[in-house]
């Protein structure tokens, strides 16, 4: 049973896992209005202003222009000298998750939801405003054909896991094909089926056809109770296949992790007989190959910038992927998939100017605008628009250039990230830091006996010794109880 010294040690270790938040992502709350002046303002949809101005207001985007005025009270930012542009959306990641992705103990996990283990304290988060990225569709793993659901969220660091969804995005499902979902990397026996790429394609297949009987059951009975019909017993409710219902509803969005073209081409004939669509193919690093089909299918690719042969269904990858996709009509984005490649979403788009001569604002919509089409939130981020949400950046340089450093990121109107105040902050959170390592070292020191305590750590007839004092009543911290806080 908990006593209350363990209450108090716990919160105590809450309480310093929030005071070693980054001042700079306690977002400012500033009165409502904000002017960034003078900035170039990239705004992906309509061109570059040079020394122009964004006004925000109340969160969104109130006015864009080269001569946009300050109104009265208005906090004002001189961007003179810097880069404006539309916050870095990310199409494929893991990050803000308390715990593993992967439900891989069975091939349909449809039933679990990542957005039941969010975590607002990621530091991940933190560093990726960094670079610039204000929003991560957050994927299950891709151990299963069909894994769990999905969730789009906005990085609000620091905040909580009710804050973090993005609110008019559309929910999603991972699912995967290829050597993640046969166990081909794991080594040993298979745990379970399939095992093949065939057997995969069988399992989609198979749950698709329990999800379709499904819908019609509930259709049947609820067209039954809509007639008049008495004391009809309802259909057993399936968690495992409410999910892909709403796939054949349009209600939830397929990002399906993909390697080689064959396996492309089979799900796209596969969602064809089924009914459905996918939304994105992730990672499609052969994508170059099937393109069209891809078009024809309604099908968009999020790939990486230049990543093969880590293992060896992505030894035909070649750089070029994301302009030959983009090329011959796909809306294509790049991602990053992990944490470290997240804070330099900019560069990786630069890549492809390089390989397959992309312009710069084709460049930069690969991880604006296209990714936010992708996820169907394109009316609210992804360009410099009024009306849309003022998830913004400033960098000291062209966003495309390996000297762009993020000066300021900006969702929804307020700072979450600002550079000057994160470098004045390092040197109280280092000292925050060792106090707290103090802290968790002397804990582990066994505490002297009761009878020692009354007299000042001596023992009974004997004068303290000198430097020596009494043991503190605050409750001390073990590495233990300081992660199980966070």
């Amino acid at each position: 049973m908990r006593t209350h010294k363990t209450h108090a040690i716990r919160l105590f270790a809450l309480l310093a896992a929030l005071a070693l938040l980054p001042l700079a992502a306690r977002a400012q709350d500033d009165s409502g209005v904000t002017l960034i002046k003078n900035a170039t303002v990239i705004t992906i949809t309509h061109g570059v202003i040079e020394h122009g101005s964004v006004l925000i207001r109340d969160g969104k985007i109130a006015d864009v222009g080269a001569n946009v005025q300050a109104p009265a009270g208005a906090k004002v930012i001189d961007a003179s000298g810097m880069y404006l542009m539309p916050g870095i959306v990310d199409c494929h990641t893991h990050i803000a998750v308390d715990g593993d992705v992967n439900e891989g103990s069975i091939s349909v996990s449809s039933m679990v939801n990542i957005k039941d283990v969010l975590n607002p304290y990621d530091i991940n988060m933190y560093h990726e405003l960094a670079g610039g990225v204000v929003i991560g569709n957050v994927l299950h793993g891709s151990a299963n054909p069909i894994g769990g659901q999905t969730i789009v969220i906005k990085f609000k660091y620091g905040s909580t896991p009710a804050e973090l969804p993005f609110p008019d995005a559309i929910p999603g499902i991972k699912f995967a094909l290829g050597e993640n979902v046969k166990h081909s990397n794991f080594g040993g026996p298979v745990p379970r089926y399939p095992e093949t790429r065939m057997g995969v394609e069988e399992t989609i297949r198979n749950a698709f056809t329990r999800a379709k009987q499904y819908q019609k059951d509930w259709a049947d009975y609820n067209q039954r109770k809509a007639a008049g019909e008495q004391n009809l017993i309802p259909p057993r409710r399936d968690l495992q296949l409410e999910p892909l219902v709403e796939v054949l509803e349009g209600k939830r969005y397929i990002h399906c992790h993909s390697y080689v073209s064959d396996e492309i081409l089979m799900l796209i004939r596969l969602a064809k007989e089924e009914g459905f669509t996918v939304r994105t193919f992730q990672h499609v690093l052969e994508g170059y190959k099937v393109a069209d089909e891809m078009v024809a299918a309604g099908s968009s690719g999020s790939t990486f910038s230049d990543w093969w042969a880590y293992k060896m269904e992505a030894y035909e990858a070649i750089p070029y992927n994301a302009a030959a996709m983009t090329r011959r009509g796909v809306i294509v984005s790049v991602n990053s998939d992990d944490p470290e490649e997240a804070r330099h979403l900019n560069q990786e788009a630069a890549k492809s100017m390089r390989y397959g001569d992309l312009n710069e604002n084709e460049a930069l919509r690969l991880v604006t605008l296209n990714p936010a089409i992708q996820l169907g939130i394109d009316n609210h981020v992804g360009s410099i628009e009024v009306g849309k949400d003022a998830d913004l950046i400033i960098y000291n340089h062209d966003p495309l250039s390996v000297y762009a450093v993020v000066q300021k990121t900006i969702i929804d109107g307020k700072v979450y990230f600002d550079r000057n105040e994160d470098i004045a902050n390092r040197a109280a959170l280092a000292k925050e830091k060792q106090d707290l390592l103090a802290k968790e070292k002397n804990a582990g020191k066994p505490a002297p006996k009761a009878e020692e305590n009354q007299n000042n750590g001596a023992k009974p007839g004997k004068k303290p010794k000198k430097g020596k004092t009494a043991p503190s009543d605050t409750p001390q911290l073990t590495s233990a109880e300081i992660g199980g806080a966070r």
